[in-house]
């Protein structure tokens, strides 16, 4: 099986990560819920987890890192923050985005989508327009690497366009692990981290990671281990917005990941990129297909065959062929319809791919593209 949908979730996972996983599953604590040794041990693990994070993003302080089971519930909390009033985003948001702005707007908050140009990246000068308008925006929610496209925006632009006042909250799903990302100095107020896909993470490790000048309310409350007899949730971070027992292999996973990435990121940025740039140019080649990414380190390559509709190739490429993509709208329909798209099939590449596996893809491919309707 090839497995080209790590977009989805990460196909291959270190060792050391995996044994990390496994080791705290053999150490059956709640972190910070008891005072006794292995309790202890396991908070000071998670405690150099959030090190790790604030660090690796270079973030703001390791009590500004808070561990969540993926990338749409940091959002959320990031989202419902946000004050109330005029909120920019893009057409390329992922429904993780989309559907709390929804929400947002059923509660009195103006949403103002940012398009596309003409090459598929977000329109700067309607950025600056909206940035510019009448009322300004007190937010801005911006991925930092497109799902569907592997398109990303240059975010220091972005910031430098926003009013100083403005918070900017960035979806990095796609984004994280794969590319160096300084929240400090790009200006991010808020970054939304999925912990298993470029982090290299099992499934349920996630954070966000948030500035001083913006205060995540919480939006689940419960036990935290500290302050038990306040009927409120404690006033500080990280306690007031985790909320009941971490996921400790999880976040145990998660730090063995940045370890992982400290050493290796660069090589493995340039493997992806090159996975994506020759898969690129062989599916360009065939006849019947149509190419909507160009060559990026998030390991992005969708496409569309004139001969059959997404889902359908998706599922000829696992039952036939042995190779696992994704199809359809991919949690993000806007960006699909400003593509004129109404599915697309995804392949999604990591550092771990075999490197045959774009001529194999392609191959397949081209088998479908042969097809008659």
């Amino acid at each position: 099986m090839i497995y080209l949908d790590n977009a989805a979730t990460g196909g291959f996972k270190p060792d050391s990560v995996i044994s990390a996983a496994t080791a705290a599953l053999a150490a059956p604590a709640n972190p910070g819920r008891s005072g006794h040794k292995l309790s202890v041990a396991c908070l000071e693990r998670v405690f150099a987890c959030r090190n790790l994070l604030s660090e690796f993003f270079g973030g703001y302080g390791y009590e500004r890192v808070i561990f969540t089971k993926n990338c749409t519930e940091a959002l959320n909390i990031a989202l419902f923050s946000l004050p109330r009033g005029k909120i920019i985003t893009t057409v390329a948001e992922h429904n993780s985005v989309l559907r709390p702005l929804e929400r947002l707007k059923r509660e009195g908050a103006v949403v103002e989508y940012i398009p596309l140009n003409s090459a598929g990246d977000i329109d700067m000068a309607a950025l600056e327009r909206a940035a510019r308008g009448a009322e300004p925006p007190r937010a801005a929610v911006i991925t930092l690497a497109s799902n569907v496209t592997g398109t990303a925006p240059d975010i220091a632009r972005v910031k430098k366009i926003l009013p100083e006042n403005c918070l900017l909250v960035c979806d990095g799903a796609q984004a994280c692990g794969h590319v160096p990302i300084d929240i400090g100095s790009l200006g991010i107020d808020a970054l939304a981290v999925a912990g298993h896909k470029g982090m290299l993470g099992i499934q349920g490790s996630g954070a966000l990671l948030f500035s001083q000048r913006f205060n995540p309310q919480p939006i689940m409350f419960g036990g935290t281990g500290s302050e038990s007899y306040n009927p409120d949730m404690p006033d500080f971070y990280p306690d007031k917005l985790e909320s009941g027992t971490l996921n400790f292999p999880a976040i145990a996973s998660l730090a063995e990941g940045v370890l992982y990435l400290i050493q290796r990121q660069e090589e493995h940025r340039a493997a992806v990129q090159n996975y994506t740039a020759q898969t690129i140019e062989n599916l360009k080649n065939i006849r019947g297909v149509q190419v909507f990414s160009n060559p990026n380190p998030y390991g992005i390559v969708s496409f569309r065959l004139e001969n059959m509709q997404s889902e359908m190739a998706a599922y000829a490429l696992s039952e036939e062929f042995d190779i696992c993509v994704r199809g359809g709208l991919h949690c993000s329909p806007l960006i699909h319809r400003a593509l004129g798209s109404d599915g697309l099939v995804r392949a999604s590449f990591s550092a771990f791919t075999s490197p045959s596996a774009a001529v194999e893809l392609a191959s397949a491919v081209s088998a479908l593209a042969a097809r008659k309707n």
